[in-house]
């Protein structure tokens, strides 16, 4: 075990792990102070990049990014009251406070300084879990694998708010399309339309660049409006923030402790760690008052949990395969990627066939991730505060490109876009419509590994398995973790109604979206065709044998009883908002302007890389959204061009090679 610990830390540390990390932290640090994007949509971008590397090089990329959004996030949480990412809003709360008061460089040095503390605590926990857990997951078997899977999906789909019923249809959406594709076994066609691209199934990295990118692309343009209107003033104090780290060194402690804990559990993830330590620091501390006006405590508490949630949501993640977050459940993608299956591989030496020392290079990459982060931005941090100041507008051209590269890179195949177009339009519905996607992607991902264990499951014990003690307790997790939510708001909702509701710490707005509250027949019709998705899929099954059917249909009919009980509610919501003459909530003109806008170039950049290729399109289409759709100068457009189609070149063209086709037009003239 110590062996492969200082294995593990001698790879992080080879020179093209090292530089891979280092452009992951860059990367990382853009993402965490521009507001409108988020780790898990730059992880997803930064996907298609890994394929040519070798495991410990591409999480030391993934990671590297992943560990430092966070605290670069904080920055412009506190300077402009703005959360870089979903998970520093609660900084906000008194970090913000702290900036009007000239207090901006304290509390950037208690945030900054606390996340190390945190992201240091979390790496070395899960450090330690791995010798507790690994007996645990060896002693596991194909059944238990089974229901982990199923697991991790309903625990994310049942913290989607009030829409329960739609997290775990979305959930089941992402399981049945996991079976597209020829079936492993018998070879037999499933889903495929006698379409030979769809053979190998639906590729993970269009999927979740269509889910997540494109969503927030049309968001990002639709507020069209600078990140931030005020002008970053010179910064102070900083060092006395890292005093304050350690004058309240118990409470940053033990706020790691909580973010690790919270992180282990499956579909927490630092949106709730983050608010949770804020109420820890609020209720431990002899002055409550202080708190929302610019009390340190409640910078510190925050960060520290941040950062250590990232080490903690590692833990079942590598061990079990359940990772508890979306962007736990795209760097599961990674590891389909390279090759690699969660669980008993990743906890064995070597000398067993397994990569123990690769999962802890992981432990290595946070610490020194942070590390390096923290310093440059105590070095930097007048610097970097001022990207805040960058034009949502210019940032625009340069995310679509990537979400085409990025889609196109992993096959070569032109049918990858579509892909993205397609889960684009389906990722912004269900925005709009309130559906999280998170429970779609990750149910996606572990899609093949639990079609793989039911079916050991089945071939090895029958189905005597059903009756199996670790089935029947994870199945209880499973029912808790479902009912669990549903008691909790019924109970919240008879204590409002007495008069009598607690007062709670508030919960952000997280990726997996409440319910409005207001139903249109969209809403209806939405259901309705997964409804309808669901009954053809389980009628086409009839003709596959057991072995092909077997999953559709495990799958297939609860989708279609939790499909049922979704349309009731639509429809009995629907009906009810009518009879009461609830008005309808139409688009603002100027929002259905600026969505019509960009869903015009995100087709028109399709349109062009059809006809002419990439390396037409990339300076071409760029310079005219630059000059046209966002109305830059000349000097501004053709500079940004310039760099842009530079960039491409050096990245895809000179440094990976691929393979560009020249598009149809340009053949057509070519001969």
């Amino acid at each position: 075990m110590l062996q492969a610990f200082a294995g593990g830390l001698a790879q992080v540390f080879t020179a093209t792990t090292f530089t891979l990390m280092m452009l992951g932290i860059v990367i990382g640090f853009a993402v965490g102070i521009l507001p409108g994007l988020g780790g898990p949509v730059t992880l997803a971008l930064m996907l298609p990049f890994i394929f040519k590397m070798e495991a410990v090089e591409a999480f030391a990329f993934l990671l590297g990014m992943s560990a430092v959004t966070a605290t670069t996030g904080d920055i412009t949480s506190i300077l402009f009251g703005i959360p870089g990412e979903a998970i520093t809003a609660s900084t906000i709360v008194d970090g913000h406070p702290m900036a009007k008061k000239g207090e901006a460089g304290r509390a950037l040095g208690a945030s900054l300084m606390s996340s190390l503390v945190g992201a240091v605590f979390g790496a070395f926990a899960l450090a330690l879990a791995i010798p507790i857990v690994r007996p645990l997951v060896l002693a596991i078997g194909s059944p238990e694998f089974f229901m982990l899977a199923l697991l991790g999906v309903t625990f994310l789909a049942s913290l989607s708010g009030q829409a329960v019923i739609r997290g775990l249809t979305a959930a089941a959406m992402g399981l049945m399309l996991a079976t597209v594709g020829l079936d492993p076994i018998s070879g037999i066609e499933r889903f495929t339309f006698d379409n030979l691209y769809l053979w190998d199934g639906i590729k993970l990295v269009p999927v979740t660049l269509g889910l997540f990118a494109i969503p927030e692309v049309i968001d990002l343009s639709v507020k069209g409006s600078s990140i931030a209107e005020g002008k970053v003033e010179k910064l102070g104090g900083v060092m006395e923030g890292v005093k304050d780290t350690f004058r309240h060194w118990a409470l940053v402690l033990r706020c790691s402790a909580i973010g690790t804990y919270i992180g282990i559990i499956p579909g927490m993830g630092g949106a709730v760690s983050q608010w949770v330590a804020y109420a820890h620091a609020v209720q431990t501390s002899s002055d409550k008052e202080r708190f929302g006006k610019g009390a340190v405590e409640g910078v510190l508490g925050p960060g520290a949990a941040n950062n250590s949630n990232l080490g903690g949501a590692l833990v079942p993640t590598i061990a079990f395969g359940v990772p508890g977050s979306v962007t736990m459940a795209i760097l599961l993608g990674a590891f389909i990627i390279q090759g690699l299956v969660p669980g008993p591989p990743m906890l064995m030496p070597a000398s067993q066939g397994g990569y123990l020392e690769l999962t802890f290079s992981f432990v290595w990459i946070v610490v020194v991730s942070n590390i390096i982060t923290v310093s440059i931005c105590f070095i930097f941090l007048k610097q970097l505060a001022r990207i805040t100041e960058v034009r949502g507008s210019l940032v625009l051209p340069f995310l679509l490109v990537l979400i085409y590269l990025g889609g196109f890179a992993q096959n070569n195949a032109f049918e990858d876009l579509i892909v993205v177009l397609a889960f684009g339009l389906l990722g912004w519905l269900m925005v709009r419509l309130d559906w999280p996607r998170p429970p779609l992607l990750l149910g996606l991902v572990l899609g093949s590994l639990a079609e793989k264990n039911l079916f050991l499951a089945t071939d090895n014990y029958g189905w005597v398995w059903v009756g199996f003690p670790g089935v029947l307790t994870i199945g209880a997790i499973i029912l808790a973790g479902i009912l669990y939510p549903v008691y909790q708001r019924r109970r919240d909702a008879k204590r409002e109604s007495a008069g009598d509701a607690p007062a709670s710490v508030p919960v952000p707005e997280t990726e997996t979206a409440e319910a409005s509250g207001h139903l249109s027949v969209w809403h209806v019709l939405f259901t309705l065709t997964i409804l309808a998705g669901f009954a053809w899929g389980v009628w086409q099954a009839r003709e596959w044998g057991f072995r092909a059917s077997l999953f559709p249909w495990v799958i297939g009919f609860p989708g279609i009883v939790l499909a049922l009980s979704q349309l009731e509610l639509d429809v009995t919501g629907f009906l009810r908002e009518r009879k009461a003459g609830a008005p309808s909530e139409g688009a603002k003109p100027e929002v259905v302007r600026r969505t019509l806008a960009i869903v015009g170039w995100i087709l028109g950049f399709f349109v062009s890389i059809w006809l002419l290729g990439f390396s037409i399109t990339v300076p071409l289409c760029t310079f005219l959204f630059l000059k046209v759709g966002a109305g830059e100068k000349w000097f501004i457009s053709v500079l940004l061009t310039l760099l842009g189609w530079a960039g491409f070149y050096a990245v895809f063209e000179y440094s990976l090679a691929l393979p560009f086709p020249p598009g149809t037009l340009i053949e057509m003239f070519t001969g």
